[in-house]
């Protein structure tokens, strides 16, 4: 078998099938293997015209194989141990691209496209597109393909929900689900606009008229109760959230609105339901947590947790969570901001010149959450290995020099840190110990018996009341209560955020 065909990949690089063999194709294969710090090795090429399939595309001093036509890359992704597919025939009908991604997402790849990929390779970049970018040095590693074509035995067959269909997060692992081959799939959104644009992505189409988009607020507990009823999900992936780290500095009511009581609605159908498998999406700020973003979560993944040792106890469904880093090309992240602000010719604004965060891209998030979907036994936290935190100073520079600009022309401003941020923010919190699993770059946390609240529910009904007429500070000191390492920040001043997810 020749290198090329191996499924022995270097570390660090991802086994790559490139669709079409033409003038592109050609090219991209030969700057993919010029250019192995991209981390893609291109293993196989896709082509339908009969007389290139079983020759070869010459790449300096190997050769990669035209393995099939384009209706068999599910197939030929699978049996090679492909991890990412690149679409190199420039103008294909979108409708033909929907199915070659689909069918991408079915063995578990991740997906890029041409033009734009091969314009990055040679830094012909422009900021307003993420796929142009050279993500593996923004991030300061290699993308990790996460997600394994396991993980559709978890979908394939299943009544799946996901809330917050509509935001990035939710729409990305609504696509990824969709190539699983549900039963059913229910995106729930309290947005319908955003609904709406999601199926027209998904389908090719948004008449709006069947049961796949459901318009609720995870707020209501009656109408999430009926929804759960009516359409009994089997399996619930919970992305809804708010997640803008100053507006909840200063609104911590509705934190716990969202976060916290919306999670615990949820959970609580999802049980009385037979809800088969339960994943939370939380965030790296509930380690430890000095915002009210980072508490909210928190409490949201001892809901998760508590309620998982009942599940086990009665032997019904498994309920686990992940924690997420800062997602690179999620809406209103830093590299949308960056790109605005260096757009427009004004200053970067940076919090601090040491602060640091750790940067997980899309893909990756999303296949992590499926990845636990198919590992949780209950009550876990998955962490991704995401390397070492960023500088952001130096993902700065990285994107400047990436969009061609000098970074000596770069000004940045130093805004000082807001209420809330951390200077540094971690994985784990230090009463949490690390656990390995069955994916080499998951890492796992358990909650151990007797941690948090003695009486989390009481509590929560507190909290809730709280919340519910809008007291601001005593939803703080409640907080502060059930979570006893969490600092009771100052109201955040009225200054406008530099990044609104908290960077």
């Amino acid at each position: 078998m020749s290198p090329s065909t191996s499924r022995k990949s270097v570390a660090g690089v991802l086994r790559t099938l490139v669709v079409g063999a033409g003038s592109a194709g050609s090219a991209l294969v030969r700057d993919l293997v010029r250019t192995p710090e991209f981390g893609l090795d291109p293993v196989g090429v896709l082509d339908d015209d009969p007389g290139k399939i079983g020759t070869v595309l010459p790449a300096g001093e190997r050769t990669v194989p035209v393995l099939g036509a384009l209706e068999r890359l599910t197939d030929l992704a699978l049996e090679h141990g492909v991890q990412v597919v690149v679409l190199a025939i420039p103008g294909l009908p979108h409708q033909t691209v929907r199915g070659l991604a689909t069918a991408a997402a079915a063995a578990g790849a991740s997906v890029r496209y041409l033009p734009s990929f091969l314009a990055a390779l040679r830094r012909e970049v422009v900021g307003s597109d993420m796929r142009t970018l050279d993500v593996n040095k923004l991030i300061g590693r290699h993308e990790v393909h996460v997600a394994s074509s396991d993980a559709r035995s978890v979908i394939a067959g299943r009544r799946v929900l996901v809330t917050g269909a509509g935001g990035s997060i939710g729409s990305e692992l609504c696509r990824q689900v969709h190539a699983f081959g549900p039963s059913e799939l229910y995106m729930l959104d309290h947005d319908e606009s955003n609904l709406h644009r999601l199926q027209l992505d998904i389908w090719g189409e948004a008449l709006l008229t069947d049961e796949s988009l459901v318009i609720a607020d995870i707020r209501d507990r009656p109408r999430i109760q009926q929804i759960f009823r009516d359409l009994r999900p089997e399996v619930v992936f919970h992305a809804a959230a708010h997640k803008h780290l100053p507006l909840l500095e200063r609104h911590p009511s509705e934190a716990v609105k969202s976060n916290v009581l919306g999670t615990d609605h949820l959970v609580e159908a999802a049980l009385a339901t037979g809800v088969e498998r339960f994943v939370l999406i939380s965030t790296d700020k509930a380690a430890d947590p000095t915002s009210v973003l980072g508490a909210s979560k928190r409490l949201a993944e001892l809901i998760v947790q508590a309620n998982a040792r009942d599940a086990r106890n009665l032997g019904t469904g498994v309920f686990s969570a992940v924690r997420f880093g800062n997602v690179l090309g999620s809406r209103g992240s830093l590299l949308s901001v960056l790109a605005e602000q260096m757009r427009s010719g004004g200053p970067v604004t940076i919090t601090h010149p040491d602060v640091t965060r750790f940067f997980m891209t899309i893909e990756e998030a999303v296949g992590l959450v499926l990845e636990a979907g198919r590992m949780a036994r209950g009550g876990e936290v998955f962490v991704l290995d995401m390397g070492e935190p960023v500088r952001i100073v130096d993902l700065v520079h990285n994107f400047a020099r990436q969009v061609s600009l000098d970074v000596d022309d770069v000004e940045i401003r130093f805004t000082g840190l807001r209420a809330g941020e951390k200077l540094n923010e971690a994985l784990f919190s230090e009463g949490e110990e690390r656990l390995p699993t069955a994916h080499p770059r998951i890492y796992a946390t358990l909650v151990g018996e007797g941690a948090g609240p003695e009486d989390l529910a009481g509590g929560l009904t507190g909290l809730y009341k709280a919340a519910d007429v809008n007291a601001d500070e005593e939803v703080r000191r409640r907080m502060a209560v059930l979570l006893p390492g969490y600092r009771t920040p100052e109201p955040a001043p009225a200054l406008a955020a530099p990044y609104p997810d908290g960077f």
